[in-house]
This record gives C-alpha cells, structure tokens and sequence, in this order.
C-alpha cells in the first residue's frame, strides 16, 4: 500500500468526534438519552464503535451513565460546576506552578502555538471554529500539567477535571470573554516562559475563576427555567 495513502480514521474514532461534536455544539441537549442503535442509524455506524465511543465519553464527562444501559447527555448542577472549578483552582494552579519552573523550551514553544491558535479563531465563527478552541484549550492545559512533572497532579487532574463541562463552556462564552480568555493564555505563556511561578499561578488563577463565573451563570439560568417550567406545568 502507497505512503501516500491516507489512512481513514477507526469508526470509534469517528463516533467520538461526532457525538463530542453534537454534544459541545448543542445539537444533543443536556439530559438527553442516548441509544446505541438509534446513533449507529444516525451515523452510518455499526453499534460496536458507537459503545466504545460513549464509554469514552462518559470516561470524560460528556455523557453519564445511569440504571442499567442507559446513557444520557452529562447535566451539571450548580453545586457540582462549582466543585469541579474549585478543584481545578487548587489543582491547576499549582500545576502553573510548578510548570514555571519545570516546562521545557518545546514545551513553551507548543503552548504558545495552542494560544496562538485560540486566537486565530477568536471571535469563533462556526461550530469548527468552536471546536478548535475546545480542543486546543484542552491540549493546552495538559500540556501545563505534564510541563508541572507531577504524576500525582496529572492523576488527581484527571479524575477531577471534567472535560465535558469545560469544552461545553466555550458555547457560552460572550465575545468579550473569548477575548479575554485567549490573554489568559498568552500571558500564563509569558510567565512560564519567564520562569515567573507566582506569576503563573495568579494568571492561572484568574482564568479558572472567569470561567466558572461563566458556567455557573449559565447554570443557575438553566435551573431557574427548569424550575419555571414544572412550576407552570404544575398550574
């Protein structure tokens, strides 16, 4: 077989990116119930690599799992948001941290590639736009914590750290705080690459709690109208 010949992505690849896709950009609402056949119809896809790809899913937050097989789209309170950004305060700030200290050159050199691809699609002007920040803002904080050399801060991150959440998070974002998010990230590069830890922790720090003030927001707005919703149904 030719070099040159592209290799097709597996299908439980292809799953993942599709529903990750649906899910981030709101086609697959909050709470919404997920079936293996009725995806594998959907997609085109056999029922195999759709099973593989919720089970990814779930392992990252987007999707939950509840009484038997069933799967749903990932609902999160405002005391569950609120947790999940507390933890990442503690966690990733340190992480910065240490980072400030530990990240190699290539390392520093590949974050301010992920910020600087952040920008380039800021403001997002389509669903991929959304998409690339997502994905890039994710490899960029893991790109931190490996940076940090800590095993127990990366294991510590991952159970903490729900994926799923964050990514949803861009959705919501105002123009305004795509902006000022993107700053966050140029300057959390600067201060690493100025060997500066209190300067990245403090970056850090103001970027995590921005965010968290977005989700909750966008939460409690959901819990409210959620509430209004059975209060009428009630009447």
């Amino acid at each position: 077989m030719s070099n040159n010949v592209e290799q097709r992505p597996a299908a439980s690849d292809q799953a993942y990116d599709r529903i990750r896709h649906d899910i981030v950009n709101g086609v697959l609402k909050e709470h919404e119930r997920l079936t293996e056949q009725a995806l594998a119809k959907r997609l085109g896809l056999s029922r195999t690599p759709i099973r593989e790809a919720i089970s990814r899913l779930v392992h990252e937050g987007f999707v939950e799992r509840q009484g038997g097989y069933s799967t749903r789209v990932a609902q999160f309170s405002t005391d569950e948001t609120e947790q999940i950004f507390q933890l990442r305060l503690l966690l990733e700030g340190y992480a910065a941290r240490r980072a400030a200290t530990f990240a190699s050159d290539t390392q520093i050199k590949s974050l301010r590639q992920l910020a600087n691809t952040m920008t380039a699609c800021t403001p997002p002007r389509s669903a991929e736009d959304y998409d690339t920040i997502a994905r890039a803002n994710e490899a960029f904080h893991r790109l931190i914590c490996e940076a940090a050399r800590s095993p127990r801060v990366t294991a510590l991150l991952t159970v903490a750290v729900d994926v799923g959440l964050v990514a949803k998070t861009y959705r919501l974002y105002s123009e305004q705080a795509l902006m000022r998010s993107c700053q966050h990230h140029h300057e959390l590069v600067d201060a690493i690459a100025s060997r500066s830890p209190q300067w990245a922790e403090s970056v850090m720090s103001s970027h995590i709690l921005a965010a968290q003030a977005t989700a909750q927001e966008n939460t409690a707005d959901k819990e409210n109208d959620s509430a209004a919703t059975s209060l009428k149904d009630v009447g």
